[in-house]
């Protein structure tokens, strides 16, 4: 393979994403990696070399390396004496949510510890919005604190059997108008507002998820409609929980928006990396 092909590193405090895009058969994605480890750069070359091995690359297949994410200060010299260029991470964050989408414009809601939103147009430079802590940090901490887990997964899992008529007072709980017709019984009102002393850890576990999402969701909304779209592509590892899919679908359908979470939304700031290295070209 002649050197051709562009790798992606977005750098994480203990977490790396790599992905590579090849200009063989027409800039074909290569598939994305993920490498958890204990400090930024052992993450980061412990990527690197299984991404490399994983592949069939050697170092003289690689044009280049694009690199961003917070933990890309770390990085004080070129990887393995490769060219490398870091990218700003709100324009990672734009350019991978329109690729994953498919779209020409659209506000992109990164879901990580937090959650940044930028607004992102074909041919145009991605606008950062701002955004909210609430995120993933949010989901762990809460969860840490209230039920003694700190791993996403086996929250998400408990949260399966939950209950949010345990947790959650509902505009049904405290109004009789109908606010959005046909919503009232599944609508929030307060998020643990009705919390039950019979609630079990399945209910306030799916309450903490229900209550990051919709802050998400709602923050994600005045974003677009500022803008005046309805497309928000969520990306980024809070997006691939399970329960995403459907408290997302329903905001959907009460508000009019079109939240949309793509195949591989997790790696969508390293993907935007290497595509904005994949420009340059």
């Amino acid at each position: 393979m002649a050197a051709s092909t562009i790798i992606g590193i977005d750098i994480g405090g203990s977490t790396t994403k790599i992905v590579g895009f090849t200009a063989d058969q027409g800039r074909g994605l290569i598939e994305p990696l993920f490498v958890r480890a204990a400090d930024p750069i052992t993450s980061i070359y412990g990527a690197f070399g299984k991404f490399l091995d994983m592949n069939g690359l050697e170092l003289s297949d690689v044009k280049k390396v694009m690199v961003t994410g917070a933990g890309s200060s770390y990085l004080s010299k070129p990887i393995y004496g490769l060219p490398c260029e870091t990218i700003a991470e709100f324009k990672s964050i734009g350019l991978g949510g329109l690729y994953l989408s498919g779209l020409r414009r659209a506000v992109i809601a990164s879901c990580g510890t937090g959650t940044a939103l930028v607004y992102a147009e074909a041919g145009e430079e991605p606008l950062y919005l701002g955004g909210t802590g609430v995120g993933g940090g949010t989901l762990v901490g809460l969860s840490k604190k209230m039920l003694g887990m700190d791993n996403v997964d086996h929250i998400a899992e408990l949260a399966k059997g939950g209950n949010l008529e345990r947790v959650d007072l509902k505009i049904k709980d405290i109004t009789k108008t109908d606010i959005v017709p046909g919503f009232s019984d599944i609508m929030t009102a307060s998020n643990f507002g009705q919390i039950s002393d019979l609630a079990e850890r399945e209910d306030i576990a799916l309450g903490i998820i229900n209550m990051v999402f919709e802050t998400i969701g709602m923050v994600s909304m005045f974003a677009a409609r500022n803008h005046r779209v309805k497309d928000v592509v969520l990306t980024g590892n809070l997006s691939r929980v399970p329960q995403a899919e459907s408290i997302f679908s329903t905001l959907n359908t009460m508000f009019g928006m079109n939240f949309i979470i793509p195949a591989y939304s997790a790696f969508g700031t390293v993907m935007g990396a290497a595509l904005a290295g994949c420009a340059q070209d």
